[in-house]
């Protein structure tokens, strides 16, 4: 490939309703717009994304943790409405139903996470999209699913950990329900939701019509928590939480330093070995109860007492140095805030400084990349989260055709 020519990215030309709010569904459609995806963001013009309510904020001044002044943008629009056109229009107005059509008519795909049934009794539902285009690949994120029965109930983060199961795998036996702190029930159903656009768009590619894609925030994560045998390995003494360390894996999870945590993980043979020869006990390869894999998990706890006392005698940086000398997988726990400023995930865009869309970088805050690298493309973020309704003109007039007396009284009658 010629070095002198920028690749395009890889969902060029393909564009994205989004019809999303909160962070389950932004999240989609984000990943979508970095990918190369034109997504146009549509909000209600009284009643915005939620996400632009979120502490903290960040304004010419820096980070607040209460909104001072309209220039002050949460850090969270700021993370999940980037490289999108922001336009408004009031779904509920009698004359939101032409438009939201000319809008579908132009698009590829749209994603929504409303509760289930909220689109349909509006009219705008996956029956009114597919009649318009019926090429349009529609995706709905919801808690339970679109055909649940109980559309009562609320797809909070925290709800849906609870419900999943999730809660109960971290922490040791009789510590309370554990939240996990990333909300993982908003973050891993969009990967799904994403997965399923993409196969619906080859499969359209093949037969000429779309489909809808249903997608449950519950679901997807319950699917995660399956990953593991919780029940079975408890039936086998096993405890379903185990704390720091995992004893199926012996030696494996989290040992105390002089001033933190690192962790461990060295379940096999090599390993192991390498392991107790560096914390100069290389006795403990002949010691029957660790010299196989099974004794290791049979006497976990004498197993974890004593790595735990090899480390205890350093810090985190001398504790992982000697054990990466003999090869050990090791790495030292660190904080939210040291992670996000790795060099390797800044390098590789997997991280990314977020500007206020005005003032640039007015402090240090880092939010979303996309972890995707491509050898024959780009991907990424490189606009602005848009103001509400910023782009208005731009897609009513210049994608959709109307005139700059129409918009206007769209705009006078509080359609958009």
């Amino acid at each position: 490939m010629d070095s002198q020519i920028t690749p395009g990215k890889p969902l060029d030309g393909l564009t994205v309703l989004d019809l999303t709010a909160a962070l389950a569904g932004p999240f989609a459609t984000l990943i979508l717009a970095g990918l190369g995806a034109r997504v146009i963001k549509l909000e209600n013009p009284a009643a915005a994304d939620s996400c632009r309510s979120n502490a903290p904020y960040l304004g010419p001044a820096g980070p607040r943790l209460v909104r001072e002044t309209e220039e002050d943008i949460s850090v969270s629009a700021i993370n999940r409405l980037r490289n999108k056109l922001g336009v408004t229009l009031n779904l509920k107005h009698p004359e939101a139903r032409e438009i939201y059509a000319d809008l579908v008519k132009k698009s590829d795909i749209v994603v929504e996470n409303f509760s289930r049934g909220t689109l349909d009794r509006l009219g705008a539902g996956y029956a009114f999209a597919r009649e318009v285009n019926p090429r349009v690949i529609y995706c709905s994120i919801t808690g339970f699913g679109s055909t649940a029965e109980d559309s009562s109930a609320k797809a909070m983060d925290a709800i849906v950990q609870a419900l999943s199961g999730m809660m109960m795998t971290s922490g040791g036996p009789g510590d309370p329900p554990i939240r996990v702190g990333l909300p993982v029930g908003d973050l891993t159903a969009p990967l799904f939701g994403v997965i399923g656009i993409l196969a619906a768009l080859h499969q359209a590619q093949r037969t000429g019509v779309g489909q809808h894609i249903d997608v449950s925030m519950l679901g997807a994560l319950t699917t995660m928590v399956a990953v593991e045998c919780f029940d079975l390995l408890e039936r086998c003494g096993v405890p379903q939480r185990t704390g720091p360390t995992v004893p199926r894996l012996a030696p494996f999870g989290l040992y105390p330093t002089r001033d933190g945590y690192i962790a461990i993980c060295a379940p096999q043979e090599t390993f192991a070995r390498s392991l107790f020869e560096a914390m100069g006990r290389p006795d403990l390869n002949d010691d029957p109860r660790f010299a196989t894999r099974d004794a290791r998990v049979e006497n976990v706890r004498a197993l974890d007492a004593i790595i735990g006392e090899f480390t205890s005698r350093y810090t985190n940086s001398q504790a992982v140095s000697i054990l990466e000398r003999a090869g050990v997988p090791t790495a030292e726990v660190r904080n939210p805030n040291e992670a996000v400023k790795d060099p390797r995930v800044l390098a590789r865009g997997e991280t990314v400084r977020l500007e206020h869309p005005k003032y640039g970088a007015v402090d240090e805050v880092y939010g979303m990349g996309l972890p995707i690298r491509f050898s024959g493309a780009s991907a990424g973020f490189d606009q602005p989260a848009p103001a509400l309704g910023e782009h208005n003109e731009a897609v009513y007039c210049g994608i959709l055709g109307y005139s700059s007396e129409r918009l206007e009284q769209l705009k006078a009658r509080r359609v958009i």
